[in-house]
């Protein structure tokens, strides 16, 4: 059995991120095209492509440490018989990352091979057919203000785009691109062993179908490049958290002319100091006085839109009193909230002599105890 961590030089307590650095390190530094007709560096790449698509799967790596560290037929539910798995591939000379598309009547053999190795991202990008680019998902705090009303914002989203200086072919400008003479520019190499017909990812030209004698110094043959791209979101009014907003296209590049991705934005709406938000509905806590409480009085309060409306406070209101004011609240899709306005009476905390001498007169005519 081969020792992939060894192969990736990592240790075996490594973390995921640690296997993913040390393979793109390794498949750039032994990358085909960097190294045009170096059969050894051809044969190190797969085993790194190999290696990577089990370690960087944390339920195969976890039954590759099995399989690695008790043989075959480890752990509960692992593999019985006593065969061992590189020379059950062995007969079909493609390697466990190399993505195999059996034809045999139904798909068992394709699914158990599925179910146990990655065919690779390196294999799975450079299939000759489009491949849709791959979805961003990222989370956005906006103001509250900007939630009720509306607008727009910009948020920076790191991302691949295609390479500017080589166009997306990967290849130096200037550099010759020829037909792959072993796939006839198709891009994969079919085989026929015993009761099995399989197709591959071309085994020169990994797929592409092109031969480029130089790769391009920019992306380094891989026809993209990261950036980070300011995009323009447009928030609809009344958008609360939890909203996701899909923005079609500006996920992912796709390849070979596949579309690309889309771009999902996670909403979260900050708090305000004044107005809290229940669904639709608005609510809002103002102070009152003894004597507004008591008397009654007429106020003016600030609504989500800016503008203000009365409110009358009748005589003889209880602290914790909420009055609703109808229709003042957010209006999302033709529904239109309320604003609820609780009062809150302050009492002072400190009165002056005659203020006192008042209040127990005010006590005593009305058989107030205190």
């Amino acid at each position: 059995m081969k020792d992939y961590y060894k192969i990736l030089g990592v240790s075996e307590n490594a973390t995921q991120e640690e296997i993913k650095q040390a393979y793109k390190k390794l498949a750039m530094k032994y990358h085909p095209d960097r190294n045009p007709g170096d059969k050894q560096a051809e044969e190190k790449f797969k085993e790194i492509n190999e290696a990577y698509s089990v370690l960087s799967d944390p339920e195969k790596r976890k039954q590759y440490d099995q399989l690695r560290k008790f043989g075959v037929g480890a752990g509960t539910g692992g593999f019985q018989g006593g065969f061992n798995f590189e020379d059950l591939f062995s007969g079909f000379g493609t390697g466990f990352g190399e993505g195999f598309n059996f034809r045999v009547g139904d798909s068992f053999l394709e699914d158990l091979l599925n179910q146990f190795f990655d065919r690779g991202e390196f294999f799975r990008r450079s299939r000759r057919g489009a491949v849709r680019g791959e979805d961003i998902n990222i989370d956005v705090e906006i103001p509250f203000s900007t939630a009720i009303h509306g607008g727009e914002i910009y948020v920076d989203v790191p991302k691949k785009e295609v390479c500017n200086v080589c166009g997306g072919t990967g290849a130096k400008p200037g550099a010759k691109i020829s037909t792959c003479p072993v796939c006839g520019g198709t891009g994969t190499v079919s085989d026929v062993r015993g009761m099995f017909a399989f197709s591959r990812p071309c085994p020169r030209c990994y797929g592409r179908g092109k031969i480029i004698s130089e790769v391009c110094y920019n992306c380094g043959g891989t026809g993209q490049v990261s950036t980070v791209k300011k995009i323009k979101i447009k928030i609809p009014a009344g958008i609360d958290t939890g909203t996701t907003l899909r923005i079609r296209g500006e996920g992912e590049p796709g390849i070979n002319g596949g579309a690309n991705g889309d771009l999902y934005v996670h909403i979260k709406v900050q708090d305000d100091k004044f107005f809290k938000r229940k669904g639709n509905d608005i609510y809002v806590e103002i102070p009152i006085n003894i004597a507004q409480a008591i008397l009654g009085s007429k106020m003016r309060i600030k609504t989500i839109y800016g503008n203000k409306v009365e409110l009358t406070i009748p005589p003889g209101t209880q602290n914790g009193t909420t009055f609703r004011l109808r229709g003042l609240g957010v209006i999302t899709d033709g529904f239109v909230g309320d604003m609820y306005v609780t009062v809150k009476v302050e009492i002072p905390e400190k009165i002056n002599e005659r203020q006192r001498k008042l209040i127990e007169e005010f006590a005593k005519e009305g058989n107030l105890k205190y």
